[in-house]
Protein backbone atom coordinates (compact mmCIF):
# COMPACT_ATOMS: atom_id res chain seq x y z
CA UNK A 1 0.00 0.00 0.00
CA UNK A 2 1.17 3.40 -0.79
CA UNK A 3 2.64 5.04 2.03
CA UNK A 4 1.47 8.66 1.13
CA UNK A 5 -2.22 8.14 1.22
CA UNK A 6 -4.65 5.98 2.42
CA UNK A 7 -7.73 4.63 -0.76
CA UNK A 8 -10.24 7.13 0.11
CA UNK A 9 -8.59 9.47 2.16
CA UNK A 10 -7.17 12.06 -0.32
CA UNK A 11 -6.32 15.73 0.29
CA UNK A 12 -8.63 16.45 -2.26
CA UNK A 13 -12.06 13.91 -1.12
CA UNK A 14 -14.49 17.05 0.31
CA UNK A 15 -14.97 15.74 4.00
CA UNK A 16 -12.98 13.22 4.51
CA UNK A 17 -10.47 13.21 7.45
CA UNK A 18 -6.81 14.06 7.20
CA UNK A 19 -4.67 10.83 8.95
CA UNK A 20 -0.97 11.36 10.01
CA UNK A 21 1.13 8.99 8.41
CA UNK A 22 2.25 5.87 10.38
CA UNK A 23 4.29 6.06 12.57
CA UNK A 24 8.11 5.07 11.51
CA UNK A 25 10.44 6.02 9.04
CA UNK A 26 9.83 9.40 6.74
CA UNK A 27 8.65 8.15 2.88
CA UNK A 28 11.47 8.58 0.76
CA UNK A 29 10.52 11.29 -2.55
CA UNK A 30 10.76 9.91 -6.02
CA UNK A 31 13.65 10.94 -8.07
CA UNK A 32 11.47 12.21 -11.35
CA UNK A 33 12.87 9.62 -13.52
CA UNK A 34 14.85 11.14 -17.28
CA UNK A 35 11.03 10.51 -19.46
CA UNK A 36 9.30 13.21 -16.70
CA UNK A 37 11.91 15.75 -17.50
CA UNK A 38 11.65 15.54 -20.75
CA UNK A 39 8.21 16.24 -20.91
CA UNK A 40 8.44 19.22 -18.84
CA UNK A 41 11.28 20.93 -20.44
CA UNK A 42 9.08 20.29 -23.59
CA UNK A 43 6.17 21.51 -21.81
CA UNK A 44 7.67 24.42 -20.86
CA UNK A 45 9.27 25.49 -24.32
CA UNK A 46 5.80 24.51 -25.74
CA UNK A 47 4.30 27.17 -23.88
CA UNK A 48 6.91 29.89 -24.68
CA UNK A 49 6.64 29.24 -28.27
CA UNK A 50 2.66 29.66 -27.38
CA UNK A 51 3.44 33.34 -25.71
CA UNK A 52 5.51 34.14 -28.41
CA UNK A 53 3.69 33.08 -31.65
CA UNK A 54 0.28 35.13 -29.77
CA UNK A 55 2.33 37.53 -29.29
CA UNK A 56 3.84 38.24 -32.56
CA UNK A 57 0.02 37.99 -34.06
CA UNK A 58 -1.07 40.20 -31.63
CA UNK A 59 1.33 42.68 -32.55
CA UNK A 60 0.93 42.67 -36.06
CA UNK A 61 -2.79 42.77 -36.00
CA UNK A 62 -2.56 45.87 -33.62
CA UNK A 63 -0.17 47.25 -36.48
CA UNK A 64 -2.73 46.48 -38.98
CA UNK A 65 -5.66 47.85 -36.93
CA UNK A 66 -3.59 51.55 -36.48
CA UNK A 67 -2.88 51.58 -40.61
CA UNK A 68 -5.97 51.26 -41.16
CA UNK A 69 -7.65 53.49 -39.02
CA UNK A 70 -5.23 55.94 -40.94
CA UNK A 71 -6.41 55.25 -44.06
CA UNK A 72 -4.19 55.50 -47.33
CA UNK A 73 -1.80 58.35 -47.28
CA UNK A 74 -2.79 61.52 -48.74
CA UNK A 75 -1.30 62.78 -52.21
CA UNK A 76 1.62 65.09 -51.95
CA UNK A 77 -0.20 68.55 -52.11
CA UNK A 78 0.56 72.17 -51.74
CA UNK A 79 -1.11 74.94 -49.89
CA UNK A 80 -2.76 78.42 -51.43
CA UNK A 81 -2.73 80.11 -54.15
CA UNK A 82 0.46 80.24 -55.26
CA UNK A 83 3.51 81.86 -55.43
CA UNK A 84 6.73 83.37 -57.37
CA UNK A 85 6.86 83.63 -61.02
CA UNK A 86 4.02 83.14 -63.36
CA UNK A 87 3.10 80.11 -65.69
CA UNK A 88 1.62 79.75 -68.74
CA UNK A 89 0.08 76.26 -69.40
CA UNK A 90 -1.68 75.08 -72.65
CA UNK A 91 -4.24 72.46 -71.97
CA UNK A 92 -4.60 70.38 -75.58
CA UNK A 93 -7.85 69.55 -76.76
CA UNK A 94 -8.87 66.08 -75.44
CA UNK A 95 -6.55 66.05 -72.35
CA UNK A 96 -7.05 63.72 -69.96
CA UNK A 97 -7.42 64.81 -66.06
CA UNK A 98 -3.99 63.00 -65.87
CA UNK A 99 -2.19 64.21 -68.57
CA UNK A 100 -3.28 68.21 -67.67
CA UNK A 101 -2.31 66.61 -64.37
CA UNK A 102 1.16 65.65 -65.78
CA UNK A 103 1.48 69.23 -67.59
CA UNK A 104 0.71 70.99 -63.93
CA UNK A 105 3.47 68.88 -62.38
CA UNK A 106 5.62 69.16 -64.76
CA UNK A 107 5.64 72.99 -65.10
CA UNK A 108 6.17 73.02 -61.11
CA UNK A 109 2.33 74.14 -61.01
CA UNK A 110 0.92 71.21 -58.49
CA UNK A 111 2.87 68.87 -56.28
CA UNK A 112 1.24 66.01 -57.65
CA UNK A 113 -0.71 64.16 -60.68
CA UNK A 114 -2.94 62.65 -57.85
CA UNK A 115 -3.56 65.70 -56.05
CA UNK A 116 -4.89 67.06 -58.89
CA UNK A 117 -6.99 64.22 -60.44
CA UNK A 118 -8.69 63.69 -56.81
CA UNK A 119 -9.79 67.30 -56.87
CA UNK A 120 -10.96 67.04 -60.08
CA UNK A 121 -12.87 64.13 -59.03
CA UNK A 122 -13.10 62.78 -63.00
CA UNK A 123 -14.66 65.99 -64.29
CA UNK A 124 -12.97 66.04 -67.04
CA UNK A 125 -15.44 68.38 -68.90
CA UNK A 126 -15.16 71.27 -66.29
CA UNK A 127 -11.69 72.27 -68.14
CA UNK A 128 -11.63 73.67 -71.54
CA UNK A 129 -8.65 73.58 -73.82
CA UNK A 130 -6.78 76.48 -74.09
CA UNK A 131 -3.37 78.72 -72.93
CA UNK A 132 -4.48 79.67 -68.51
CA UNK A 133 -1.87 81.68 -66.56
CA UNK A 134 -1.31 79.80 -63.05
CA UNK A 135 1.46 80.33 -60.72
CA UNK A 136 4.32 78.34 -59.39
CA UNK A 137 3.30 75.96 -56.07
CA UNK A 138 -0.50 76.21 -56.06
CA UNK A 139 -2.70 73.61 -53.95
CA UNK A 140 -4.39 71.28 -56.68
CA UNK A 141 -7.82 73.00 -55.82
CA UNK A 142 -6.83 76.00 -56.44
CA UNK A 143 -5.57 75.27 -59.64
CA UNK A 144 -8.20 73.40 -60.32
CA UNK A 145 -10.55 76.59 -59.97
CA UNK A 146 -8.06 78.62 -62.54
CA UNK A 147 -8.83 76.00 -64.83
CA UNK A 148 -12.47 75.57 -64.34
CA UNK A 149 -13.30 79.02 -65.25
CA UNK A 150 -13.76 79.08 -69.22
CA UNK A 151 -12.92 83.33 -68.91
CA UNK A 152 -9.08 82.05 -67.87
CA UNK A 153 -8.63 79.96 -71.24
CA UNK A 154 -6.74 82.82 -73.04
CA UNK A 155 -5.47 84.97 -70.26
CA UNK A 156 -2.71 86.76 -70.95
CA UNK A 157 -0.41 87.05 -67.64
CA UNK A 158 2.33 89.75 -66.88
CA UNK A 159 5.19 88.47 -64.30
CA UNK A 160 6.32 91.04 -61.97
CA UNK A 161 9.34 92.79 -63.43
CA UNK A 162 9.29 91.57 -67.38
CA UNK A 163 10.82 94.50 -69.12
CA UNK A 164 8.65 95.99 -71.97
CA UNK A 165 10.20 94.00 -74.75
CA UNK A 166 9.10 90.54 -73.11
CA UNK A 167 5.57 92.26 -72.57
CA UNK A 168 5.31 92.92 -76.33
CA UNK A 169 6.64 89.40 -77.36
CA UNK A 170 3.99 87.91 -75.26
CA UNK A 171 1.60 89.95 -77.17
CA UNK A 172 2.11 89.18 -80.45
CA UNK A 173 2.55 85.62 -79.69
CA UNK A 174 -0.56 85.22 -77.99
CA UNK A 175 -2.48 87.22 -80.87
CA UNK A 176 -0.44 85.39 -83.34
CA UNK A 177 0.66 88.35 -84.71
CA UNK A 178 3.92 89.18 -86.35
CA UNK A 179 7.18 89.65 -84.21
CA UNK A 180 7.51 92.99 -83.54
CA UNK A 181 3.94 94.06 -84.19
CA UNK A 182 2.76 95.05 -80.19
CA UNK A 183 6.11 97.06 -80.18
CA UNK A 184 5.20 99.09 -83.42
CA UNK A 185 2.09 99.77 -81.77
CA UNK A 186 2.78 100.83 -78.44
CA UNK A 187 5.24 103.59 -80.57
CA UNK A 188 3.33 104.31 -83.17
CA UNK A 189 0.08 104.89 -80.68
CA UNK A 190 1.84 105.99 -77.47
CA UNK A 191 -0.88 109.32 -77.71
CA UNK A 192 -3.75 106.49 -77.50
CA UNK A 193 -2.41 104.35 -74.31
CA UNK A 194 -3.57 106.13 -72.04
CA UNK A 195 0.04 107.50 -70.63
CA UNK A 196 0.10 109.67 -67.17
CA UNK A 197 0.91 113.35 -68.25
CA UNK A 198 3.34 113.14 -65.50
CA UNK A 199 5.61 110.19 -67.60
CA UNK A 200 7.92 109.88 -70.44
CA UNK A 201 5.62 109.11 -73.60
CA UNK A 202 7.53 105.25 -72.74
CA UNK A 203 5.29 102.43 -71.78
CA UNK A 204 8.24 100.91 -69.56
CA UNK A 205 7.38 100.91 -66.06
CA UNK A 206 3.67 101.15 -67.24
CA UNK A 207 2.65 98.21 -68.10
CA UNK A 208 0.92 96.40 -65.00
CA UNK A 209 1.99 93.01 -64.15
CA UNK A 210 -1.20 90.76 -63.48
CA UNK A 211 -3.24 88.56 -66.09
CA UNK A 212 -5.53 89.84 -68.80
CA UNK A 213 -8.26 88.29 -70.62
CA UNK A 214 -7.82 87.76 -74.41
CA UNK A 215 -10.47 86.98 -76.79
CA UNK A 216 -10.96 86.80 -80.53
CA UNK A 217 -11.35 90.73 -80.28
CA UNK A 218 -8.31 91.11 -78.61
CA UNK A 219 -6.05 93.75 -80.35
CA UNK A 220 -1.94 94.65 -79.55
CA UNK A 221 -3.30 98.10 -78.55
CA UNK A 222 -6.44 96.83 -76.38
CA UNK A 223 -4.46 95.01 -74.60
CA UNK A 224 -1.56 97.73 -73.91
CA UNK A 225 -4.25 100.02 -72.74
CA UNK A 226 -5.65 97.42 -70.26
CA UNK A 227 -2.28 97.31 -68.99
CA UNK A 228 -1.66 101.07 -68.79
CA UNK A 229 -5.07 101.24 -66.89
CA UNK A 230 -4.75 98.80 -64.25
CA UNK A 231 -1.18 100.72 -63.76
CA UNK A 232 -2.72 104.09 -63.22
CA UNK A 233 -5.53 102.38 -60.66
CA UNK A 234 -2.64 100.69 -58.96
CA UNK A 235 -0.54 104.11 -59.12
CA UNK A 236 -3.20 106.12 -57.41
CA UNK A 237 -4.20 103.08 -54.99
CA UNK A 238 -0.70 103.12 -53.44
CA UNK A 239 -0.25 106.49 -53.41
CA UNK A 240 2.58 106.68 -55.88
CA UNK A 241 1.05 109.48 -57.85
CA UNK A 242 1.67 112.17 -54.97
CA UNK A 243 5.32 111.25 -55.24
CA UNK A 244 7.62 110.25 -52.45
CA UNK A 245 10.54 110.32 -50.41
CA UNK A 246 13.55 113.25 -50.79
CA UNK A 247 10.81 114.92 -52.97
CA UNK A 248 11.14 112.39 -55.54
CA UNK A 249 7.93 112.68 -58.35
CA UNK A 250 5.72 109.75 -59.34
CA UNK A 251 7.69 109.39 -62.33
CA UNK A 252 11.18 109.12 -60.47
CA UNK A 253 9.65 106.59 -57.60
CA UNK A 254 8.60 104.25 -60.45
CA UNK A 255 12.21 104.39 -61.76
CA UNK A 256 12.98 103.77 -58.14
CA UNK A 257 10.44 100.74 -58.10
CA UNK A 258 11.75 99.32 -61.23
CA UNK A 259 15.23 99.08 -59.65
CA UNK A 260 13.86 97.56 -56.83
CA UNK A 261 12.16 94.61 -58.80
CA UNK A 262 15.11 94.24 -60.33
CA UNK A 263 17.58 93.69 -57.70
CA UNK A 264 15.12 91.78 -55.39
CA UNK A 265 12.16 88.99 -55.00
CA UNK A 266 10.43 89.83 -51.88
CA UNK A 267 9.10 92.28 -49.57
CA UNK A 268 11.38 92.34 -46.86
CA UNK A 269 14.67 92.84 -49.13
CA UNK A 270 12.82 95.09 -51.09
CA UNK A 271 12.16 97.74 -48.50
CA UNK A 272 16.07 97.47 -47.73
CA UNK A 273 17.43 97.27 -51.40
CA UNK A 274 15.16 100.83 -51.85
CA UNK A 275 16.63 102.71 -48.54
CA UNK A 276 19.84 101.49 -50.34
CA UNK A 277 19.04 103.59 -53.64
CA UNK A 278 18.14 106.64 -51.35
CA UNK A 279 20.91 106.31 -49.23
CA UNK A 280 23.11 106.23 -52.10
CA UNK A 281 21.59 109.28 -54.04
CA UNK A 282 21.53 111.65 -50.78
CA UNK A 283 25.27 111.02 -50.65
CA UNK A 284 26.13 111.88 -54.53
CA UNK A 285 26.95 108.25 -54.89
CA UNK A 286 26.53 106.44 -58.29
CA UNK A 287 24.04 103.60 -57.69
CA UNK A 288 26.31 100.86 -59.14
CA UNK A 289 23.11 98.36 -59.74
CA UNK A 290 24.22 95.42 -62.10
CA UNK A 291 20.09 95.24 -63.45
CA UNK A 292 20.65 98.82 -65.05
CA UNK A 293 23.64 97.55 -67.14
CA UNK A 294 21.68 94.21 -67.85
CA UNK A 295 19.25 96.37 -69.23
CA UNK A 296 21.14 98.47 -71.32
CA UNK A 297 22.69 95.43 -73.20
CA UNK A 298 19.26 93.67 -73.33
CA UNK A 299 20.21 90.65 -71.39
CA UNK A 300 19.49 89.11 -67.83
CA UNK A 301 22.91 87.94 -66.20
CA UNK A 302 23.99 87.60 -62.51
CA UNK A 303 27.69 88.25 -63.59
CA UNK A 304 28.97 91.79 -64.87
CA UNK A 305 32.54 92.35 -66.22
CA UNK A 306 34.60 95.23 -65.31
CA UNK A 307 34.44 95.76 -69.35
CA UNK A 308 30.70 96.11 -69.03
CA UNK A 309 30.99 99.08 -66.43
CA UNK A 310 32.53 100.74 -68.92
CA UNK A 311 29.35 100.75 -71.10
CA UNK A 312 28.41 104.35 -72.52
CA UNK A 313 25.14 104.49 -71.89
CA UNK A 314 22.88 106.34 -69.55
CA UNK A 315 21.66 103.19 -67.65
CA UNK A 316 25.23 102.71 -67.01
CA UNK A 317 24.98 103.40 -62.99
CA UNK A 318 28.26 102.35 -62.22
CA UNK A 319 29.43 105.51 -64.12
CA UNK A 320 26.17 108.33 -64.29
CA UNK A 321 25.06 109.49 -60.80
CA UNK A 322 21.43 109.81 -59.99
CA UNK A 323 18.77 107.15 -61.30
CA UNK A 324 18.78 105.75 -65.13
CA UNK A 325 16.07 108.13 -67.50
CA UNK A 326 13.48 105.86 -67.27
CA UNK A 327 12.24 102.58 -65.27
CA UNK A 328 14.25 99.42 -66.45
CA UNK A 329 11.10 96.97 -66.24
CA UNK A 330 7.10 96.89 -64.78
CA UNK A 331 7.32 96.47 -61.36
CA UNK A 332 4.66 94.88 -59.22
CA UNK A 333 2.36 96.12 -56.00
CA UNK A 334 5.76 95.10 -53.34
CA UNK A 335 8.39 96.71 -55.12
CA UNK A 336 5.79 99.84 -55.33
CA UNK A 337 5.63 99.74 -51.70
CA UNK A 338 8.69 99.48 -51.27
CA UNK A 339 10.00 102.50 -53.22
CA UNK A 340 7.20 104.71 -50.95
CA UNK A 341 8.15 103.08 -47.63
CA UNK A 342 11.54 102.40 -47.31
CA UNK A 343 12.73 100.27 -44.32
CA UNK A 344 14.81 102.58 -42.07
CA UNK A 345 18.52 101.65 -41.89
CA UNK A 346 21.98 103.32 -43.02
CA UNK A 347 22.85 100.79 -45.52
CA UNK A 348 25.13 101.99 -48.63
CA UNK A 349 25.54 98.24 -50.29
CA UNK A 350 24.35 95.21 -50.77
CA UNK A 351 24.61 91.45 -52.35
CA UNK A 352 23.07 88.08 -52.53
CA UNK A 353 26.05 86.35 -51.75
CA UNK A 354 23.79 83.13 -52.70
CA UNK A 355 20.21 82.35 -53.34
CA UNK A 356 18.14 83.62 -50.28
CA UNK A 357 20.91 85.26 -48.60
CA UNK A 358 21.47 88.91 -49.14
CA UNK A 359 23.36 90.68 -47.09
CA UNK A 360 22.91 94.75 -46.51
CA UNK A 361 25.86 96.52 -44.52
CA UNK A 362 27.18 100.48 -44.34
CA UNK A 363 30.78 99.46 -44.62
CA UNK A 364 32.77 99.12 -48.21
CA UNK A 365 34.80 96.68 -45.89
CA UNK A 366 32.28 94.34 -45.26
CA UNK A 367 30.57 94.59 -48.77
CA UNK A 368 33.98 94.00 -50.40
CA UNK A 369 34.12 90.35 -48.09
CA UNK A 370 30.51 89.91 -49.22
CA UNK A 371 31.42 90.14 -52.82
CA UNK A 372 34.09 87.71 -51.96
CA UNK A 373 32.22 85.58 -50.69
CA UNK A 374 29.55 86.05 -53.38
CA UNK A 375 32.08 85.29 -56.36
CA UNK A 376 33.36 81.83 -54.20
CA UNK A 377 29.90 80.77 -54.13
CA UNK A 378 29.66 81.22 -57.84
CA UNK A 379 33.12 79.30 -58.54
CA UNK A 380 31.77 76.54 -56.40
CA UNK A 381 28.43 76.84 -59.02
CA UNK A 382 30.05 77.03 -62.11
CA UNK A 383 29.29 80.49 -62.20
CA UNK A 384 31.66 83.31 -63.00
CA UNK A 385 32.71 86.38 -60.56
CA UNK A 386 31.68 90.05 -60.35
CA UNK A 387 33.59 93.34 -59.77
CA UNK A 388 30.73 93.92 -56.82
CA UNK A 389 28.39 96.61 -56.43
CA UNK A 390 25.90 98.10 -53.62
Amino acid sequence: MDHDTLPGLTPGHLGAPVLEPPAGDPPVPREPRPLDRTRLACSLTLLLLLLLVGGTVLTIRQLYGAVAHQGPRPAADYAGAGSGVAVQVSVPQGASLTRIGELLRADGVVASVKAFTEAAGGATDRIQPGTYALRHRMSAAAALGVLGDPANANALTVPEGWRSSAVFAAIDQRLGKPAGTAQRTAADHAGELGLPDWAAQNPEGLLYPATYPVTGESTPLGLLRQMVTRSGAEFRDSGLVQGGPNQLTPYQVLVVASLVQGESDNADDMAMVARVVYNRLARGMPLQLDSTINYALGRTTLHTTVTDTQLDSPYNTYRVAGLPPTPIDNPGRMALDAALDPAPGDWLYFVTVRPGDTRFTDSEEQQRKNVDEFNAYQASHGGSPTPGGP
